[in-house]
């Protein structure tokens, strides 16, 4: 959903001021976007979540439609346990791109 894209920002208790999140290993910039998926074998389960993407600029959803398929470069998955004691999951990339098949069918 290109219209979530967006700046993750930390919160100092301290100060009461946001600033931009980094990565902490990298030192990049995060960003984050809703993603949905629309795989019909999923029936009532979640179809939505979270991607963060570490990067130095903010990046640009392939054609900017209300929604569009997308695949993400580096993508990691992390499970822990939230707070409500259930396994979850941080998703997180290094970019994102259109689709293989998707980029070929444009360059034609």
């Amino acid at each position: 959903m290109p219209e979530s894209l967006g700046e993750v920002e930390d919160y100092d208790e301290k100060t009461g001021r946001r600033s931009p999140a980094k990565d902490k290993l990298t030192g990049q910039r995060v960003w984050q976007v809703r993603v949905m998926d629309l795989d019909p074998e999923l029936g009532k389960r979640s179809r939505e979540t979270t991607v963060k993407i570490s990067a130095d600029y903010q990046p640009v959803p392939p054609t900017g439609g209300l929604f569009e398929a997308v695949e993400f470069d580096g993508m990691t998955v992390t499970p822990y346990v939230g707070n409500n004691g259930r396994m979850a999951y941080s998703l997180r990339a290094t970019g994102m791109r259109a689709p293989a098949g998707v980029a070929a069918k444009a360059a034609q």
